[in-house]
């Protein structure tokens, strides 16, 4: 049996534009015969766009949800239909409709694929009507809400606690577990080499491996700069990489200020960071609980993501 292999995840809208719209272009413009005009609107930037790749990391399908709550742009190269993809797509948006509370959707679904939206609970509203020269029907679904976990809420914040220094790789290590094991959904790393000697440790894969398999979804962002570096010798976590990379995201600076950027850092987002001013020594300060800090980390990681490439480097391991 042939099994399709390809994950979808939310896009970033400045970093994936050029993938997002390779594959709107190609359904939509070339295949459809669509305008460009129609097709490229001034409400895309502000929208939830969600992006489907294969395991060569190249872009194979696209979708997006508007802010007045309507599912649009859902396109599948025609190499890969019938896989699932579009189906993977349409429920990775319902999910992110739901955890924004949303308790409707539509959509102008064209009037031959009417019948894989039904499937999915969508209600035709209305008459058929023409857009771009192609039949489409607005459809409903009325969205049910996310059942409440029965355990206890978490604290909404936990209570601040003052910076510390470490001096060691061994301390370096204890902090690096703690702030791993303590985040909820996302952890982000600068790295210049996924120095083997922090994240390669056993305890470190261990605890990354047990977050990407509990977090629902979680996702483990990496900045590496020296991509050359990792290729040229076996690590750990590119093998754990491997066996789950819809977890993993990594990324590789193209800016020189970003390349030479001479510190490291993680973040979770349970207000924890640990931060070393020089990468190449294991010294610095961190804190589990130090928003202010976090913040600040979390925007400058932010940012110079939205500037970075995927990691095409890998694509020979199933990246």
């Amino acid at each position: 049996m042939n099994i399709s292999n390809f994950r979808v995840e939310p896009a970033d809208y400045k970093a994936d534009f050029d993938d997002l719209h390779a594959v709107r272009e190609a359904v939509f413009i070339v295949e459809q015969n669509i305008p460009e005009a129609i097709e490229s609107d001034s409400v895309d930037p502000v929208c939830y766009h969600f992006i489907a790749r294969d395991d060569q990391h190249e872009a194979i399908g696209a979708a997006r949800l508007t802010p007045d709550h309507k599912l649009g742009r859902m396109a599948v190269l025609a190499s890969w239909r019938g896989k699932g993809v579009g189906k993977a797509l349409l429920l990775a948006v319902l999910d992110k409709a739901r955890k924004l509370g949303w308790t409707e959707l539509t959509l102008n679904a064209q009037t031959e694929v009417l019948g894989f939206y039904e499937k999915f609970g969508f209600a035709k509203e209305g008459a058929v009507f023409m857009e771009a020269n192609i039949p489409h029907q607005t459809m409903r679904l009325q969205l049910e809400p996310i059942i409440k976990s029965n355990r206890p809420a978490p604290k909404l914040r936990d209570e601040l606690v003052e910076i510390s220094e470490f001096t060691t790789l061994e301390d370096t290590l204890a902090a690096t577990l703690q702030l791993i094991t303590k985040a909820r959904r996302q952890i982000c790393i600068y790295t210049p080499d996924l120095e083997r000697v922090l994240f390669g440790q056993d305890e470190v894969v261990e605890a990354l491996k047990q977050f990407a398999i509990s977090s629902n979804g979680g996702n483990i962002l990496i900045i590496l700069q020296d991509t050359l570096a990792v290729r040229s010798q076996p690590h750990p976590l590119i093998d754990l990489v491997q066996r789950l990379p819809s977890a993993f995201l990594l990324r590789s600076p193209v800016e020189p200020d970003d390349l030479q950027y001479p510190s490291a850092y993680l973040v979770n987002d349970r207000d924890g960071y640990l931060f070393r001013q020089q990468s190449g020594y294991y010294r610095g300060v961190w804190s589990p609980t130090l928003p202010s800090r976090n913040r600040q980390l979390s925007e400058n990681f932010d940012s110079i993501w939205q500037r970075c490439r995927p990691c095409t480097e890998f694509r020979t391991l199933g990246l």
